[in-house]
């Protein structure tokens, strides 16, 4: 009796020991993950404010402050960027609309699902709900499936509230981000899948 007590202790205490041993790995684990996140959340922060100063409205004096390294492109530039973007990531076509009479709609996207109108913003301050209101106007008129407003920054409150239930994808400047570096990974991808392998 004595004999059988003694080994449930034994496993007992090694239960506990795999516990705490279990539970410390897991903490671990989760720290890092939680860090990881932490920095591509970051990272994306920063590449958002990068695509901002790459398409944003300059003056001309400033525009020759910046070093000859950095990409500095004109913000109708920023429309067929996002529009190219999409593409990439949701699959369909996108063209990117003439830049005067377009009455807010940036890109148009094509899908299997129908037809998706976009606007899209280089700003910097967080956009106010204009651009969803004239988004849907168009969506109603045109008969679209749905909608997107693009932006380097990020929401209003009051913008957020108004797009809620209009089938208007919001992006900003992180999500954005996403969307590029995925896009890059699926042309990544198909580069692979057109060059074969050479030993």
């Amino acid at each position: 009796m004595i004999y059988f007590e003694l080994i449930a202790a034994i496993l007992l205490i090694l239960a506990f020991i795999k516990y705490l041993w279990s539970k410390k790995e897991n903490e671990y684990k989760t720290s890092l993950l939680a860090t990881h996140i932490q920095t591509s959340t970051e990272l994306k922060k920063t590449l958002a404010m990068g695509l901002y100063l790459r398409f944003c409205k300059e003056l001309d004096e400033n525009i020759a402050s910046y070093s000859s390294l950095y990409i500095k492109q004109d913000p109708i530039e920023f429309e067929a960027f996002v529009a190219d973007v999409i593409q990439k990531v949701r699959g369909g076509t996108t063209w990117v609309t003439p830049t005067s009479g377009d009455y807010g709609v940036d890109f148009e996207h094509e899908t299997k699902e129908g037809l998706f109108l976009g606007q899209v913003k280089c700003y910097k301050n967080d956009l106010p709900f204009d651009s969803i209101a004239l988004i849907h106007s168009n969506m109603v008129k045109r008969g679209a499936a749905g909608g997107y407003v693009i932006t380097t920054a990020s929401f209003t409150s009051k913008a957020l509230e108004y797009a809620n239930g209009l089938n208007i994808e919001l992006i900003d400047g992180v999500k954005l981000v996403s969307f590029w570096l995925a896009s890059l990974s699926n042309a990544e991808q198909e580069i692979k899948e057109l060059i074969p392998d050479v030993l």
